[in-house]
């Protein structure tokens, strides 16, 4: 069997533009493929989240899967596989299913929707939809399709450390005399999960001794980033196909050809950070109508990785960094951003703040009691900065690119209304000790971000001689305190014990949780771990909790 696999970048909501990328693909592709196979959800783009809500967007997807119907007449020797979200027709429930839908010669022979509904982290599927009722295979040309959705694949011991669901599709659809397993996904990136999926559904190949087809939506949507890295695997596990990641790709594949050993190969983990980055920039801004980008150039690293990864995803000409000098920036700061801009070839504007700020404070010392050096004044230096930020925004139509990384973030060492400001947290779930790994890997070729702003010691510059580690525990020391309790979910206790001092541990942690209400109104953020800031993150602003 020849199978196709449509690895693309839908739009959440745009029923008709994803109908549309349908109908190219298939005119496009030879017409000996016995089979196109799309992604989950693929027709309202994943995750559509409460547009589910809205009877439109059901109509919408109903009439596009009657085009589609209409649409096979012209494809005789071909399916189409999609994902949609479909009513169950049912009075209790949800009364919707996430669905995989298989059409050919004008009709459609299955409806198959999706038995495990995840709920963790940025899932939140039963919240819309029903799992399916029964499991299902589907005699199709010479092959017996077994086809399931995402999570219907993930049930693996190994993978949990507690038992999630009561079943396993995938084994259902074996026993039922699967001969060919397809799985359509819409799969988050996280750094490291592309190796953990592959072994997984080589693990599925070599279990049942079947071939596996898997086909993962990529593009980024909101938060989410979706890497692709589709594959076809051989009964074997062997590659026959691997998808490149962070790009639209379309290829066929024959089943019957054996894979090829090493033919799978993992992308370098610095190097996907990069892609991911620079996709989810492209497509949050692109998806949301914005052209342009603008961003303040501090001279500092964090300023610097993000303006390289806007013009990777925008083009030089699209992005505006902004020198807004205090009574404390350094020359060296102004040299250094001047240097990654021409570097970068983007356009620089100079906007000394001094000005306003001396007005700010003198008209607020008296009513503020305001000493010469304290927070106070600090902060309304980010403020003015984010004010102006937005000024240009509202003038030209640039979306505000915010700097922060995840590391300030987490401790709340960033500014509300200041350097906070902005549509997009591009480095919000890069730790601080990460973004350094960036910098080098943007560097690999040539010196595009100067040596000097790579080795000088972090400082937002809001006060004389201000370095970050006048109030931070040391980055790389935060950022594996930051991991343990964050990503891994450790107690105080289990940190201590592996060797870090408590009062740095206690203070990491208090910090981390008092500054919640600083998060929730931070832009959103570009989802790169397996525990960001942001949706998959649901803790309460109003609370007590003490360690």
């Amino acid at each position: 069997m020849k199978i196709t696999l449509a690895q693309l970048n839908p739009v959440v909501g745009d029923v008709r533009g994803n109908l549309q990328k349908i109908a190219a693909t298939l005119a496009a592709e030879p017409r000996t493929s016995d089979l196109v196979v799309f992604s989950e959800l693929f027709l309202v783009g994943y995750p559509p989240r409460d547009l589910l809500e809205k009877p439109g967007l059901i109509r919408q997807v109903q009439e596009a899967l009657e085009h589609l119907v209409d649409l096979s007449t012209r494809y005789p020797a071909t399916g189409i596989l999609v994902g949609a979200p479909q009513p169950t027709g049912r009075d209790i429930g949800k009364g919707l299913c996430n669905c995989a839908v298989l059409i050919y010669q004008g009709q459609v022979r299955l409806r198959q929707a999706k038995s495990l509904l995840p709920t963790y982290d940025v899932f939140d599927e039963t919240r819309h939809f029903d799992p399916a009722g029964e499991v299902l295979v589907l005699p199709f040309k010479d092959e017996i399709l077994g086809i399931s959705i995402c999570e219907d694949a993930w049930y693996d011991p190994e993978l949990w450390f507690r038992r999630l669901y009561p079943l396993d599709p995938i084994q259902t659809q074996a026993g039922l005399g699967a001969t060919v397993l397809i799985n359509i996904s819409a799969s988050p990136f996280q750094v490291g999960k592309e190796e953990v999926r592959h072994r997984l559904f080589q693990c599925h190949a070599r279990k049942y001794g079947l071939p596996v087809v898997y086909v993962n939506q990529v593009g980024g949507n909101d938060e989410l980033i979706f890497d692709g890295r589709s594959q076809a695997l051989d009964r074997a596990g062997e590659a026959i196909a691997v998808l490149p990641g962070f790009a639209e790709a379309v290829v066929t594949v024959d089943l019957a050809q054996a894979g090829e050993a090493g033919l799978y190969r993992p992308q370098e983990k610095i190097a996907t950070v990069h892609e991911a980055l620079v996709l989810g920039l492209k497509d949050y801004l692109g998806k949301c109508g914005f052209k342009q980008a603008v961003m303040g150039l501090s001279g500092g690293v964090d300023s610097a990785v993000t303006c390289c990864l806007a013009a990777a995803a925008l083009g030089r000409e699209n992005v505006l960094g902004v020198l807004m000098p205090s009574p404390y920036t350094s020359r060296d700061s102004i040299d250094d951003s001047l240097v990654l801009a021409r570097n970068l070839g983007v356009e620089t504007r100079l906007i000394p703040i001094t000005p306003i700020y001396e007005s700010y404070r003198k008209a607020l010392e008296g009513p503020l009691n305001l000493g010469e050096i304290e927070l106070t004044l600090e902060n309304i230096q980010a403020r003015i900065r984010g004010n102006i930020l937005m000024a240009i925004s509202n003038k030209f139509g640039h979306m505000v690119l915010s700097t922060g990384n995840k590391s300030e973030l987490a401790v709340g060492y960033c500014t509300l209304y200041g350097d906070m400001s902005g549509g997009l947290g591009v480095l919000a779930d890069v730790p601080k000790t990460l973004v350094y790994e960036l910098a080098a890997y943007l560097n690999r070729d040539r010196e595009i971000i100067p040596a000097s702003t790579i080795r000088k010691a972090p400082s937002a510059e809001l006060r004389p001689d201000q370095t970050d580690q006048d109030t931070l525990p040391p980055y790389d020391l935060l950022d594996r305190i930051m991991n343990h309790y964050l990503t891994e979910g450790c107690a105080y206790e289990d940190i201590v014990k592996l060797g870090f001092e408590p009062e740095t541990v206690q203070w990491v942690i208090r910090t981390i949780d008092k500054n919640e209400y600083k998060r929730r109104q931070a832009a959103p953020g570009l989802k790169i771990t397996s525990k960001a800031f942001g949706m998959g993150r649901r803790i309460p602003i109003a609370a007590r909790f003490e360690i």
